[in-house]
């Protein structure tokens, strides 16, 4: 019984023996078929040739524009206001008359100036005469040195009250002067903080006005684009307010540095607005043209891919589709100039271009 008990386990390892051998021998067979049709499955992609076009360089951005200039206009002294000539809108000229302050006890603080200047005038007048007479004394020894020296003092402080009183009679003449109120510069009353019978002290701002024509149209540009700016280049824009009419401006400012959190450089340029048609605030579709008309190899923006620090697209030759790095100039609508990588000549892959890698089989779709 001990016989047959091995005999049949030995026939069992055999059994299993065979078996494990059958699956060694079988896999990498079915490895090899399942790598085959794999390798042989093409993937589906439409290509469009590499193109050469004629175009102008040009970089856009988006603006807002902003008034020319803006200037608050506050009260320079206190008082009851008497009058208030403009609203919220106004159109107004440098110099034009805003609002008016009770002059009254202005006026007559000039008034006693005036009248303080008089006397201290004729007090010197006595006192210079006073100087030549008691001088001409002096000088023959028929008064003393110290009666000299007195009618000397009064002299020096009589001229010296002049000076003074000339002194307060034009601070009082500039505090009348400044209960009226005149705009700084031709522009827009965009707020009117106050109204007749308002009592306003020194520093009151009172009105804020807005100069409309030139306005300044602000920016920014990348990194990449900036060494292609300069002061006087022209500016193009578009507002959504006027559909299909174009604007134009000239780069003003160059703002001397980067800003880092998003690597742009801020632009100013300066628009003229004769006919008022263009409001501060409106956002605006801005180019700038940065060079003259030149032959530039483009592909269709949906072509490139875009991982990390490099930009690629994939081409195809014969069956097989090959990855190309490249650098990017300028966008021209749905195009983009490859300024580095291709040839004229290449078929580069615009759709199915995500599913590729170096290497694989395409089936190009008519």
């Amino acid at each position: 019984m001990g016989n047959d008990y091995g005999k049949g386990n030995r026939s069992g390892q055999v059994v299993l023996l065979l078996f494990l051998l059958s699956l060694i021998l079988i896999c990498p067979a079915c490895e090899k078929k399942k790598v085959e049709v794999t390798g042989g499955k093409a993937i589906n992609v439409r290509v469009q040739s590499v193109e050469k076009r004629s175009f102008r360089p040009f970089v856009e951005s988006i603006g807002t524009l902003m008034p020319g200039e803006e200037v608050v206009v506050s009260s320079e002294i206190e008082g009851l206001l008497r009058s208030v000539r403009v609203e919220e809108g106004t159109v107004v000229s440098k110099g034009m008359l805003l609002a008016a302050i009770d002059y009254t006890n202005y006026s007559l603080e000039v008034k006693r100036a005036e009248i303080g200047l008089k006397q201290a005038e004729a007090t010197l007048e006595n006192a210079r005469l006073e100087y030549q007479r008691k001088e001409a004394l002096y000088k023959e020894e028929l008064v003393t040195k110290q009666q000299f020296d007195d009618v000397s003092t009064r002299l020096s402080l009589a001229m010296a009250e002049v000076e003074r009183a000339k002194t307060t009679c034009a601070l009082s003449r500039e505090r009348l002067s400044k209960t009226t109120i005149y705009s700084p510069i031709h522009g827009i009353i965009r707020e009117k903080k106050v109204s007749a019978g308002d009592y306003v002290r020194n520093g009151t701002n009172l009105f804020a006005v807005i100069q409309n024509n030139p306005l300044k149209l602000n920016f920014t540009v990348t990194e990449r684009d900036v060494g292609k700016l300069r002061i006087g280049q022209d500016v193009i824009f578009r507002v959504d307010a006027f559909p299909g009419k174009e604007f134009k401006g000239r780069v003003s400012i160059l703002y001397p540095s980067l800003e880092e959190r998003t690597r742009t450089l801020q632009v100013e340029a300066r628009v003229p607005n004769h006919d008022g048609l263009l409001k501060p605030g409106l956002f605006a579709n801005v180019t700038l043209y940065t060079g003259g008309q030149r032959d530039t190899t483009v592909v269709p923006i949906t072509s490139i891919l875009y991982d990390d620090s490099r930009t690629r697209v994939f081409v195809v030759e014969g069956d097989r589709a090959r990855e190309r790095e490249v650098k990017i100039g300028s966008k021209y609508g749905e195009l983009m100039e490859i300024a580095e990588g291709l040839k004229g000549n290449e078929m580069v892959v615009v759709v199915g271009q995500n599913n590729l890698s170096e290497g694989v089989k395409v089936n190009v779709a008519r």
